[in-house]
């Protein structure tokens, strides 16, 4: 096998992770509406580095209050919330784990009921009751995604990934149907992403070169195109300010949109950026050890896990111990959920996947 789930992974700032597995950053809703730590979802975290997750990264977490996306969101945007952090960063570490949270904000798809106000996007979105974003507001976005990284170290994290996938505010600049400014964040593919380089560039100068930064982009849906992602990816790569790249590929073995006529997987286009120094990791229809040992054998430097991580949280060891190793198949009883640290509230959450959890 080209990189063992069981071997050691090195990153170029010199953190180490133990084996090739990540936990997916999952939204559960199980934390307080004030972005303080519940017991709930610290014991849904510490349970999966206990289960051998080799790095272990938190839900997407807010950098300022009105880019909350979800009820029950875990937050970083203020300092009345580090001493949650310091619990949880403490017990993943306890395990052998990396601690990395998700820096997000939501944008237009933050929902009214949840904020209160009305959301903010690049430009105005009245389908989304949402309002543009000043020249001002980017900049103070732009600071507070920074911030949130340095909280997070002054917590302990040993990085911090950048949200820019899913249709989120990132993802909301970089789309150049969403995004109709006509200022130095609008119009090119240079402008669109000149948030992200900026947000990139001021945590790798505030942080350090010592901690661990990376960020997940994905490369359709919400009016991604997966060849202005493969830009912007190499160019992430070339500024040799991260040292990981997270894609969120949906299904890592399906053909992609924008190629019809291409016989390449979506994983296949993507292995062909010259990654340097940079570790890949990928999200997407990864279930079984067999799928693990497919992505790793083709050149993927470690696998991200979401919803085998929400079945087993040692899934990590079970995979290791046998390759052939298969999820209990779903629907799955509200019984097995709660003994794998799920509580009620993201049990019922996960209703929301077809045929997850059994009635």
């Amino acid at each position: 096998m080209k990189n063992p789930p069981s071997e050691p992974l090195q990153f170029s700032c010199g953190a180490h992770m133990p084996n090739r597995f990540m936990l997916a950053p999952l939204t559960n809703q199980q934390s307080h509406e004030n972005g303080q730590l519940s017991d709930e979802e610290f014991n849904w975290l510490t349970m999966r580095a206990k289960g051998g997750f080799g790095l272990v990264m938190t839900c997407a977490s807010h950098v300022q209050a009105i880019g909350k996306g979800f009820p029950g969101q875990l937050g970083i945007c203020s300092d009345n919330l580090i001493d949650g952090h310091n619990k949880l960063v403490s017990a993943i570490k306890s395990y052998g784990s990396l601690a990395v949270i998700q820096l997000h904000h939501a944008g237009m798809r933050s929902p009214f009921e949840v904020i209160k106000e009305k959301a903010v996007c690049p430009s105005k979105s009245e389908k989304h009751n949402a309002r543009a974003l000043s020249l001002e507001e980017i900049h103070q976005l732009r600071d507070d995604f920074i911030f949130a990284a340095v909280r997070a170290q002054k917590c302990g994290y040993d990085g911090v990934e950048v949200h820019g996938a899913h249709g989120y505010i990132l993802t909301q600049f970089l789309s150049s149907k969403i995004n109709q400014r006509n200022d130095a964040y609008g119009g090119s593919l240079e402008n669109r992403s000149r948030i992200i380089f900026e947000i990139i560039k001021g945590i790798r100068e505030t942080c350090g070169k010592d901690f661990l930064l990376g960020i997940r982009l994905s490369p359709e849906r919400f009016g991604m195109k997966l060849s202005e992602i493969k830009e912007i990816s190499q160019k992430l790569i070339d500024d040799g300010c991260i040292d990981f790249l997270d894609l969120s590929l949906w299904d890592c073995f399906k053909t992609h949109e924008e190629y019809p006529n291409s016989n390449m997987s979506l994983l296949e286009h993507v292995l062909r950026l010259d990654f340097k120094e940079v570790k890949l990791t990928v999200a997407g229809n990864i279930r079984t050890g067999q799928d693990v040992k497919n992505v790793l054998d083709a050149g993927v430097d470690f696998v991200t896990i979401g919803r085998s991580g929400i079945l087993h949280h040692d899934f990590p060891k079970r995979v290791i111990d046998d390759i052939d190793f298969a999820p209990i198949p779903n629907p799955v009883s509200v019984e097995h959920l709660k003994s794998e640290g799920l509580s009620a509230i993201f049990i019922e959450y996960m209703r929301r996947w077809d045929g997850f959890v059994k009635d």
